[in-house]
């Protein structure tokens, strides 16, 4: 599932919409992440969105996938 990021000024003017794609990052935790470009008065910018899942890096759902993968690559 991916999660659709919008971003607004403060009074609510849609600027950039992003779309952050589940991550599973170096760190072992997982989550989402989502980068682009916008601009804003004229000048563009790079932005990115992270979202990390609390506790995720030390989940036992994770440390199996982590074993699975060992285990695949041997």
């Amino acid at each position: 599932m991916n999660l659709i990021v919008e971003l607004k000024t403060e009074d609510g003017k849609p600027i950039a919409i992003l779309v952050a794609a589940p991550k599973n990052f170096k760190t072992g935790s997982r989550g989402y992440h989502g980068q682009g470009k916008l601009e804003i008065d004229g000048k563009r910018y790079q932005t990115q969105v992270q979202l990390v899942e609390i506790g995720s890096k030390n989940s036992p759902t994770e440390e199996k996938s982590a074993e699975e993968e060992k285990h695949a690559a041997a």
